[in-house]
């Protein structure tokens, strides 16, 4: 199996997840999802807002440093967040649409992705102005690692209030060989 082989089967899990994780959602009333729960950003939707902003962060890098990837032009009128705290969306409905757009953004991006392209130097500025350059594969394993960090949480939120996900392992994605 190649790097982009695995980029594809995450991008998937990613968002086979958030529809998960967003259709849970939906149940809970505003207050409910903003309510602060002792999550690493409070609440449920501040949770999710998070890793939308850490999406849309990451995403325009790439943006920047691949500036042909036809994938990535739906990021060209986002604006950019200044806080990974930062509210980016008016109500929940809006972050479910950006969400969707978000994820349909990942996966054809893992779809363009060459193996040259993940093999090679990446540099991007972090939201503190520290310069790093590094693999832009092993970026793309940070990147998928840090939605399942916080979906994990968001789950533990969702089992506090008694809401059960249902299967949240990557293993059910991948298909039995023959």
């Amino acid at each position: 199996m190649t790097w982009t082989s695995h980029f594809i089967h995450l991008a998937a899990y990613n968002q086979w997840m958030n529809r998960k994780l967003y259709t849970a959602a939906s149940v809970l009333s505003d207050e409910q999802l903003a309510q602060d729960r002792g999550a690493f950003f409070g609440s449920i939707v501040g949770t999710l807002n998070h890793v939308a902003v850490a999406d849309i962060l990451w995403l325009k890098r790439m943006a920047l440093r691949l500036p042909g990837l036809a994938s990535l032009a739906p990021l060209q009128d986002m604006p950019t967040p200044t806080a990974l705290d930062q509210p980016i969306c008016a109500d929940f409905a809006a972050l479910t649409d950006l969400r969707a757009s978000l994820d349909d953004v990942i996966v054809n991006l893992s779809k363009a992705l060459s193996q040259e392209d993940l093999e090679a130097p990446f540099e991007y500025t972090s939201t503190k102005g520290i310069q790093s350059k590094k693999r832009l594969g092993e970026v793309l394993l940070h990147f998928f690692n840090h939605q399942t960090h916080h979906r994990g949480q968001v789950t533990t939120l969702f089992s506090q209030l008694g809401i059960d996900v249902g299967a949240t392992d990557l293993i059910v994605l991948i298909p039995n060989q023959p």
